[in-house]
């Protein structure tokens, strides 16, 4: 005679039995919780931010600034003027020209001829270079026009004056035979310095 005692099996509630299997799927998706998803962007965002500073630093270097070659400007400036052109040579090639120009091309016989030259220097400041032998020309006159002279300095075994232009800035100016060398920009007094220095009797 059995009892109603336990038995080895184990009986299942009705309630278990109502109970509907639980899927793969819904057991995937309560894992992927915020911080589950948080855990997993982290390292992509890390690798992200390396590459950035990686093409970063290697473009660092670049300053993205547009060289030309002043040759054929100063060579028409040289045929075309009426005295012994004097130009920059032999500069650092930390001195970049960015820009040149003249007006020999419109220059006829006897006609003044002004010649600029543009530098960015080591510090990435500008050093402006003008050859000219009209004073009144423009690019001599906006930088020497309302400048006070401070001081005579040697340069490069020559006299220059040194004075400050209206805009705060150095300007070096050496006149002889009626022509004007003019060296000024927002470069510091050394770099001015250099750039006049340079200057020498064009020799094409």
């Amino acid at each position: 005679m059995t009892g109603p005692g336990p038995t080895s099996e184990h009986a299942t509630s009705p309630a278990e039995e109502a109970l509907p299997a639980v899927s793969p799927a819904i057991e995937r998706a309560h894992r992927m919780s915020f911080a589950n998803m948080l855990r997993s962007l982290v390292p992509l965002v890390v690798i992200c931010l390396v590459i950035v500073g990686w093409t970063t630093f290697r473009q660092s270097g670049d300053v993205g600034v547009r060289t030309v070659d002043p040759s054929s400007t100063v060579q028409l400036a040289a045929a075309r003027a009426g005295y012994q052109l004097l130009v920059p040579t032999g500069l650092d090639e930390r001195y970049l020209p960015t820009s040149a120009r003249t007006d020999a091309g419109d220059a006829r016989e006897g006609d003044p001829v002004t010649l600029q030259i543009g530098y960015l220097t080591p510090s990435e400041e500008f050093a402006g270079f003008v050859v000219s032998d009209d004073r009144d020309a423009d690019p001599v006159a906006a930088v020497l026009d309302g400048a006070e002279d401070r001081e005579t300095v040697d340069v490069g075994g020559e006299s220059w004056t040194r004075s400050t232009t209206v805009d705060g800035e150095t300007a070096l100016t050496r006149e002889a035979d009626g022509v004007t060398v003019l060296v000024t920009g927002s470069a510091p007094d050394e770099e001015l310095e250099t750039v006049a220095g340079s200057v020498r009797p064009y020799s094409g």
